[in-house]
């Protein structure tokens, strides 16, 4: 039986405006990713794969082409509407941690759980943090957590919504290799226990290859 498709784009293209004229950051990328697929973005810094990643998520709207997340054109909702497909959809682990440090560990993974009025989110939230190791730092806050700590209470909180497509910026950019290593194996073993589609963005080789493709870009191109 074939998988349904999560994800695809057709003739996507963006450009912006800059002192030197228009800039071109992505032309004609067309593709399609399946449900439980694992998925790398990959090639030099420069190439388009951040704005990709943002495109396919709803974060940014495209200059041309279309996107289609979880059965809906992203380019005919509004932003609120982007928003609520994220919601339900989505989750993200981006290479800044992006918590926010007024709350503790616990209250960051409850956020997305909140956000979208979803019940029992203290308990979730509990119960996904046990299961990224977290379970005695609950009350910490980022700022007494460990860069490895952070990105685990990162993850928790993209998988605590059971999201059909989880997105990954450089997830292990701005760890050590000893705790991206750690932070890899969490992140293969929990999408694979949840079975959600990953589309990540890196530039480490043994990241990628643990995917089961790779989407490789150059000067915001495709390359077959």
């Amino acid at each position: 039986m074939s998988k349904e498709t999560v994800l695809s784009t057709k003739g996507l293209g963006k450009q912006v405006s800059s002192p030197e004229g228009t800039l071109t950051i992505l032309t004609e990328i067309t593709l399609e990713i399946c449900s439980g697929e694992t998925v790398a973005l990959v090639g030099p810094s420069g190439a388009g794969k951040t704005t990709l990643l943002a495109l396919l998520a709803g974060l940014d709207n495209p200059t041309s082409g279309v996107v289609h997340l979880c059965g809906e054109n992203l380019g005919s909702l509004d932003e609120d509407g982007r928003a609520l497909v994220r919601g339900r959809n989505v989750g993200f682990v981006f290479q800044s941690f992006h918590l926010v440090p007024s709350l503790t560990a616990l209250e960051n993974v409850m956020l997305p759980l909140e956000l979208a009025s979803q019940s029992e989110a203290g308990e979730r939230a509990k119960k996904a943090l046990e299961s990224v190791g977290l379970g005695s730092r609950t009350s910490h806050y980022p700022r007494q957590l460990s860069g490895g700590e952070k990105q685990r209470v990162a993850i928790a909180r993209a998988f605590v919504t059971n999201p059909a497509v989880l997105f990954a910026d450089e997830p292990t950019g701005n760890l050590d290799t000893a705790s991206g290593e750690r932070i890899t194996e969490l992140l293969f073993d929990m999408n694979k226990q949840s079975g959600t589609t990953l589309v990540l963005v890196t530039h480490d080789k043994n990241l990628a290859a643990r995917c089961d493709r790779t989407i490789e870009l150059e000067a915001g191109k495709l390359l077959a």
